[in-house]
This record gives C-alpha cells, structure tokens and sequence, in this order.
C-alpha cells in the first residue's frame, strides 16, 4: 500500500490536529496540559501513530503494550491493544486505518481492540475475531496470518 506511518510526536501542532477527530477526549487533554508545563516540543515519547496526506493528519491511532492479566491471550502474556483508530471521513476508503492495523501486526504480537459502534465489518476485513460470544473485545493472533498464507 505504501502509506507511511509514523510516530506522532506530543507537541502543540499533533494536539491541535487531533482536534478534528470525533474521538478526541480527555487523555489529548490532558498531554496538551503536559505539554504546556514541561514546554517539552517533539522529545516526548507517544503511543499514538498516524499517517498524513499531505500536510494533514488523515489518520491515526493509539497503541499500549499491555500484560495479559485475565488470560485473554494465548501466548507471552503481552499483546498490543489499539485505541482510538480513526480515519476522518475525507481520507475513508482509502485504506489508512488498514495500513494502520497492518503496523500494529509489525510488532508480531497479539493485538486487542474495543471495535466503536459500526465498526465491525472493519475488524472483520483486517481478520480480527471476537474473544468470547457477548464479549465485546476482538483479537488477532500472529499465527492466523501465518497460516492463512500457507493454505
């Protein structure tokens, strides 16, 4: 696909251009009020990724590496969760939160998501499967993506 993603540094700009997203919540706030006290511009670490068409953010996410304390995970015990996926509605159906997940996948680690209403259809395309009947969470395992390719 060839879209590059790239760590999105916590300074005044990324926060003002998550402004645009519908999810944009208490946790930027409160970066952006870090931010303003350690006056730190472009050094402090993020979990959030995105892509850009030109100039703008087009889209972006947030990854956590967590510990698999309820045993939801086959494996390790770590996994990545994503957060926050969003594409905004000029840049849908072109493929930038696919070639979000398929970043997220790199790592070769499981990866959990809480998909947002009318998502599923997505989480489906990008092989992720729910973790229990009337769970709500859904998973991907490195190994499907293995042996999908081999049969």
């Amino acid at each position: 696909m060839g879209l590059a993603v790239d760590n999105l540094k916590l300074n005044f700009k990324t926060m003002e251009e998550f402004k645009s997203f519908k999810e944009y919540g208490l946790e930027e706030l409160s970066m952006i009020e870090e931010l303003q006290t350690s006056m730190v511009e472009d050094n402090t670490d993020s979990p959030f990724y995105g892509i850009r068409y030109g100039d703008r953010l087009a889209a972006r996410m947030c990854l956590y590496m967590r510990k698999d304390t309820l045993n939801l995970v086959p494996g390790s015990g770590e996994y990545i969760e994503i957060w926050k996926l969003e594409v905004l509605p000029a840049f849908q159906k072109k493929g930038l939160g696919a070639s979000l997940v398929e970043f997220a996948k790199s790592f070769g680690l499981p990866i959990m998501t809480k998909p947002r209403v009318k998502s599923q259809s997505f989480w489906e395309k990008v092989q992720f499967k729910p973790v229990s009947e009337n769970n709500t969470r859904l998973l991907w395992l490195p190994e499907e993506k293995h042996a999908q390719k081999t049969s």
